[in-house]
């Protein structure tokens, strides 16, 4: 009885930091729709305890990685067969410019026949050896790549799709390659991080957790109401590779099997959005410590949540084409929610929905904060000497202007009264 009330009370203690995190947004900040929004989305109703996890590798930093001389001498190159993979021309020209921050994944949809995650999964995993390290039939990648594009194209959503499938992998892969942050990951780890990146939404239903609560889907049935998607995501890819011409896979070891599944599974159950703000709570209590050292399943998970709510730090065009998107999305869940009479989720109704409004909310008190925290997490390095302050590795931070850019515009916007309802489609 007293271990049910200490974990009872643990759980309520959690919620409450979430309230706290809520608390610090002030009632005038934003509409109460926007705030409703938010906390529907980034806190969660109902908590889960964890069983504590083996003993697992912590982060340093990559800064104390220089400092202690043990970076890994990594291939990342273009790896040269005959048996890989054809690029057409324009999907070759739109790749040159992978590395780039507000890289433009519909340019490469365009080019590669609404193909993104094919190409640039395929040119990833190649760029990073991984093909070759783990001896991956070429034939056998292309097929499990074009099977998860069919999986994110099997309910034809305007925003979790192949697109943002691509979109996220490369985001990831830029952090990887322009922070340094491939230097302090072993061979499995980087490709179970590219891995979790391309099947992170796999079979998106283009609803919420919430609506698949509320409206007692099938999934929802077959997860306890617990991270539904999430779940599903992340069984459907494996059930994927589990086929022969899928299997990816196939070559490796049963220990490297163990340590990549369970890497996956963990970056991406943290893609649920209602452990955002205890996510970024035990990350910033973390840093805080004298000499900060991170599970690398949780810096990983951390990396791979900013990057798929990364689309308000990306260039304005960019970022306002993934808004339009994701508001139709939700608009269609709106309707359905109007359809089974069910009360319409915050942003869900296509007749009065706070656009901009919405959207500073969402990179004041999400996305900055968010990639705040992550930027601290890769740039800190806790020293040995307790009377020296920690030092920093700093890295670039293009999304700070861009987020800056962002919320600029859409604050003109709501001045103006642009987007501040829409009715109808786009």
């Amino acid at each position: 009885m007293l271990h049910l009330l200490r974990n009872k009370l643990q759980t309520h203690r959690r919620l409450a930091d979430e309230d706290d995190e809520l608390s610090e947004v002030q009632p005038d900040a934003v509409p109460p729709e926007v705030r409703e929004w938010l906390a529907s989305t980034f806190t969660r109703q109902l908590a889960t305890t964890r069983k504590k996890s083996d003993e697992k590798p912590k982060f340093r930093s990559v800064a104390h990685a220089i400092r202690a001389g043990i970076f890994v001498d990594r291939i990342y190159r273009r790896v040269s067969s005959t048996a890989l993979m054809q690029f057409p021309p324009e999907v070759v020209r739109v790749l040159k410019t992978l590395d780039d921050w507000s890289f433009d994944v519909f340019a490469l949809a365009e080019a590669g026949n609404c193909q993104p995650v094919k190409y640039l999964g395929y040119d990833l995993l190649n760029r990073y050896g991984m093909i070759h390290k783990f001896k991956v039939p070429p034939a056998t990648l292309e097929t499990f790549l074009t099977r998860i594009e069919e999986g994110y194209c099997r309910f034809r959503n305007p925003y979790h799709n192949n697109l943002h499938a691509a979109d996220v992998a490369q985001t990831v892969h830029h952090v990887l390659c322009q922070t340094g942050l491939m230097h302090w990951l072993t061979d499995l780890e980087i490709f179970a991080t590219l891995l979790a990146a391309l099947i992170h939404d796999y079979e998106h239903t283009g609803t919420t957790n919430n609506f698949h609560v509320m409206s007692g889907s099938d999934t929802a049935m077959l997860y306890n109401d617990r991270a539904v998607l999430e779940n599903h995501h992340i069984s459907a890819a494996f059930r994927v590779l589990k086929e022969d011409d899928c299997n990816v896979l196939q070559n490796l070891s049963r220990d490297e099997y163990r340590e990549l599944r369970t890497l996956i599974i963990d970056m991406v159950l943290a893609t649920d959005m209602s452990f955002h703000f205890q996510q970024l709570k035990n990350m910033r209590n973390l840093l805080t410590l004298a000499e900060p050292q991170v599970d690398k399943s949780k810096a990983l998970s951390l990396v791979l949540h900013c990057c798929d709510i990364s689309h308000p730090a990306k260039r304005w065009d960019i970022h306002h084409k993934w808004t339009m998107l994701l508001l139709e999305e939700f608009f269609r869940q709106g309707d359905l929610e109007r359809e089974l009479g069910l009360p319409f989720s915050p942003l869900c109704d296509r007749n009065n929905t706070l656009v901009a409004e919405s959207q500073i909310g969402f990179i004041e008190f999400i996305v900055e904060p968010s990639m705040t925290v992550c930027a601290d997490m890769l740039e800190i390095n806790g020293s040995a000497d307790p009377n020296e302050k920690p030092n920093r590795f700093k890295i670039r931070k293009p999304w700070t202007t861009c987020l800056a850019e962002n919320k600029k515009i859409w604050k003109e916007q709501a001045v103006r009264g642009r987007y501040r309802h829409i009715s109808g489609g786009f």
